[in-house]
């Protein structure tokens, strides 16, 4: 029986899980997922799945197939459409489901409906070190005591020599009661990988703009995090002048001044540089956009950094237009131009939330 009962939920798994990737294109358009992370897993709202059941009608209507009537007229009894009567019901209806899937498994769906190459790490792999504990020892470093095992010795001691008394259940632990963790160092190596998140806020970039923005960051994150031990993200805002903040401040922040994505480039440069050895580390700098710049010359400045300083250093960079009433989508003709044959850049045109699901397939579909 219980083997029955397993098999039956590994099939209804395998059931939700392909309607989940069958309404993936419409989770992510609708971005119905991003709010509802939870520490290690997503609740994701299924559409109601119906299982075989029976359904018991009323005994005078007499048994199936029974009474006079022609292929195609309605089943006696079946509301039909615009016939129905009678006052609001009073019992519960029918909901659809919430399961919990994990980001790894999301990733791996995604994968599998744009058919996503696994990516290759570049570099030697960073070595960790951390400490596991290995067993029990009567020497060793009071910081290391363990106090429940020292506790349950002195407890024997005391039963065996006859000295515990269960009116007066005092333990009192001699030096040869204790007892200490032993431990040793684990060396693993990891591949760790960094996504430089930058992002124009200027006047000309609504909110609109900047949720497809987080919609699409969302996925680009879950991808390579299933690809990679350790991830981490920087994000840099910029108008004329870029600035390095947090998550939060990165998605809801709005400025009113022009833009020179110059100081973008040349911070997420800095970034990398100080902090990302292009030998150990991973690097994927992103930058959202839509089009305009302050001038031919900031445009010229971008080319020579992402030329000389960030894409020697990166496994890819993107650039994705998202298109706005007020930007003029000029910068990626420039890139287009410049850097259109590099086969480190990847840009995306992001018109509406429609056009996100081929834009992630567009900055992943590389495999770098």
């Amino acid at each position: 029986m219980s083997l029955r009962i397993q098999n039956d939920h590994a099939r209804f798994k395998d059931i939700v899980r392909g309607r989940i990737k069958s309404n993936l294109k419409s989770y992510i358009k609708k971005g119905e997922l991003i709010g509802k992370q939870g520490k290690d897993k997503i609740m994701i709202p299924v559409p109601r799945i119906d299982l075989p059941h029976f359904r018991f009608g009323d005994k005078s209507q007499g048994g199936v197939g029974q009474g006079d009537g022609q292929p195609g007229d309605p089943v006696h009894g079946e509301p039909q459409e615009g016939q129905g009567q009678g006052k609001a019901g009073e019992q519960a209806g029918e909901h659809g489901l919430e399961v919990d899937v994990t980001l790894d498994e999301l990733a791996d769906m995604l994968g599998e409906e744009l058919a996503l190459p696994r990516i290759e790490p570049k570099g030697s792999e960073l070595i960790t070190e951390r400490i596991k504990y290995t067993g029990i020892n009567t020497v060793g470093p009071e910081a290391l005591k363990h106090f429940k095992r020292t506790y349950k010795q002195a407890l024997r001691r005391q039963l065996a020599m006859g000295s515990y008394d269960p009116k007066n259940p005092r333990i009192v632990p001699i030096r040869d009661d204790r007892r200490y963790r032993t431990w040793r160092v684990e060396q693993k190596p990891q591949a760790n990988a960094v996504i430089i998140y930058m992002m124009d806020v200027s006047g000309s970039m609504g909110e609109e703009q900047k949720e497809i923005v987080r919609i699409e960051s969302f996925w680009l994150d879950a991808w390579l995090r299933r690809n990679y031990d350790g991830l981490e993200s920087r994000y840099i805002i910029h108008d004329a002048v870029a600035k390095e903040v947090d998550k939060d401040t990165f998605f809801h922040t709005r400025e009113s001044g022009g833009t020179m994505i110059s100081s973008a480039y040349r911070l997420c440069a800095d970034i990398i540089e100080k902090d990302y050895p292009v030998e150990s580390w991973n690097i994927y700098p992103f930058h959202f956009s839509d089009g305009d710049n302050w001038s031919i010359d900031d445009t010229r400045i971008c080319i020579g950094l992402l030329r000389e300083r960030v894409l020697p250093a990166a496994n890819q960079f993107g650039y994705g237009q998202v298109e706005s009433p007020y930007g003029s989508g000029q910068f990626i003709k420039d890139l287009h131009e410049h850097l259109g044959k590099h086969e480190k850049v990847v840009t995306s045109e992001i018109k509406d939330k429609d056009a996100i699901y081929p834009s992630i397939k567009d900055f992943l579909g590389g495999g770098r």
